[in-house]
């Protein structure tokens, strides 16, 4: 078996299963022999490989078996010094990057557009982050990515700065610029510390857009579990650094990682890992036709049409569509579902899928797909009423919070009509979800624009993370 193929933890569980041993260990399933009865049957296949830190099996966090075999492997696939196995998702890998990059009172430059869990890191490490807006993609009116004149500004402003944290590409797989950038701050001896949650196939190269490890990054994270065949929550973190001291980095993870690491999900990262690693040529091919003929058929289908951004750097597994019976993309949501075809987001503009990575001899219903999309459409009435923007970033800023995150814990706070909120400072997170990305941060002040934001989200059945209060029209700022 060719090195790439190898899947060394998946097997030695199996191996471990072959024994048919028992088990007096956690946990306490016993191998799937106790159970609730009407759910065994589901979960049997899962259950003989659920299991814990014995002989043979290795241990996620001092690694000097099958464990470290698989990583090892990983970073050779990614060209990493050394890359890791996150089980709680890439939110423990973003604040663990964050951790191991900055102390205390560090001044840190932050894409606005980030996840709620970069935030988090940001809280966590008690820093100083100064916010720098993205621009604006006019075709998709989504938030995009910060530019390299927006970053070396900033760092003009901040010449203290110690950290740059990136988004890359966005929820929609847009992105640009992250050579430039992470040349940019290494010449100013600055890490790059990358969120690529949805670029983990990226390193497969073209059509898809660069890989931030390829340009240089010094750490970077990635979702498997949002495009590459992988169970959820499990998650790649991988280091490539001479700014940043790996030892700290891997305390970090072990702080912030269960001490009980699931095994069935550390062993579909094993088998995600092999399955990108001998992705050919031909089935780049194969998915390149699928995705074309794909999107070719969605366009055909009257009251629909795929949107595309015409910056030539989008992700080939990111498909956007809009509604031309003047839906908005929550609507158009709702009438996919109607018909079985569940999305990964809306907005009040678009809808995005989120395609396959399909293989040349992959089997997916994108024929049955299409003829369902186009019944759900067909099925639906004009809608009334003018859809306007889908983005709530329109001014390009480059912004500290009003407040330290010190200042906001001894802060008092208190419930305002949000028409009145204006101008005050934000005492909560207000966050879409998806795609994850706060409207409103705590101790940041609030704009007529995010205020508009919230209200045209609300009248559109936006979801949100935060906010309780919000449906009753009110907003916790700081007094």
């Amino acid at each position: 078996m060719k090195s790439k193929e190898k899947t060394p933890l998946f097997d030695a569980l199996i191996k471990h299963r072959e024994k048919e041993s028992f088990s007096f260990h956690v946990p306490g399933h016993k191998n799937g022999r106790i159970f609730n009865h009407w759910g065994k049957h589901i979960f049997d296949p899962v259950l003989s490989i659920d299991l814990t830190e014995l002989t043979g099996l290795d241990d996620l966090h001092d690694p000097g078996g099958p464990i470290l075999e698989a990583e090892q492997l990983l970073a050779d696939l990614y060209g990493s010094q050394k890359s890791y196995f996150l089980v709680n998702g890439s939110t423990s890998g973003n604040i663990a990057m964050i951790l191991a990059a900055c102390e205390e009172g560090d001044t840190v430059l932050v894409q606005r557009n980030c996840h709620k869990s970069v935030l988090h890191g940001l809280m966590l490490a008690n820093v100083k982050p100064v916010f720098i807006s993205p621009d604006i993609d006019e075709q998709l009116e989504i938030a995009g990515s910060v530019t390299v004149s927006a970053v070396k500004e900033a760092i003009g402003l901040y010449p203290e700065t110690k950290a740059i944290v990136l988004t890359y590409p966005t929820y929609y797989g847009t992105g640009s610029a992250v050579s430039e950038i992470i040349s940019l701050a290494h010449q100013h001896s600055i890490p790059v510390l990358v969120d690529e949650a949805h670029g983990a196939h990226f390193c497969l190269g073209a059509p898809f857009p660069e890989s931030a490890l390829a340009a240089g990054a010094d750490v970077v994270v990635h979702s498997a579990h949002k495009t590459l065949p992988a169970m959820t929550m499990g998650s790649f973190l991988h280091y490539s650094s001479e700014l940043i001291d790996s030892s700290k980095l891997e305390f970090c993870l072990q702080m912030l990682q269960s001490s009980s690491p699931s095994y069935p999900i550390m062993a579909s990262l094993d088998l995600s890992r092999a399955y990108l690693a001998t992705y050919s040529q031909d089935d780049i091919e194969a998915l390149k036709q699928a995705v074309d003929g794909f999107k070719g058929e969605l366009n055909s289908i009257s009251g629909i049409h795929v949107a595309e951004s015409k910056s030539g750097n989008s992700d080939l597994l990111k498909l956007i569509i809009r509604s031309e019976k003047g839906h908005s993309g929550f609507q158009l949501q709702q009438i996919l579902e109607s018909e079985g075809i569940f999305t990964e987001l809306a907005d009040v503009r678009n809808v995005l899928m989120v395609l396959p990575l399909i293989k040349k001899d992959s089997d997916f219903p994108f024929r049955e797909t299409l003829m369902r999309v186009e019944r759900a459409v067909k099925n639906s009435e004009e809608a009334e009423g003018h859809v306007s923007s889908g983005s709530h970033f329109q001014e390009q800023t480059i912004q500290p919070l009003a407040l330290t995150y010190q200042q906001m814990k001894k802060g008092q706070k208190k419930l305002t009509a949000l028409n009145d909120c204006l101008g005050e400072i934000s005492a909560e997170m207000i966050t879409p979800y998806p795609p994850g990305i706060p409207l409103i941060m705590p101790g940041e002040k609030i704009t007529a624009g995010k205020i508009k934001s919230m209200e045209e989200l609300l009248r559109k059945g936006g979801r949100f993370h935060g906010g309780p209060e919000l449906e009753s029209g009110q907003l916790w700022i700081y007094e």
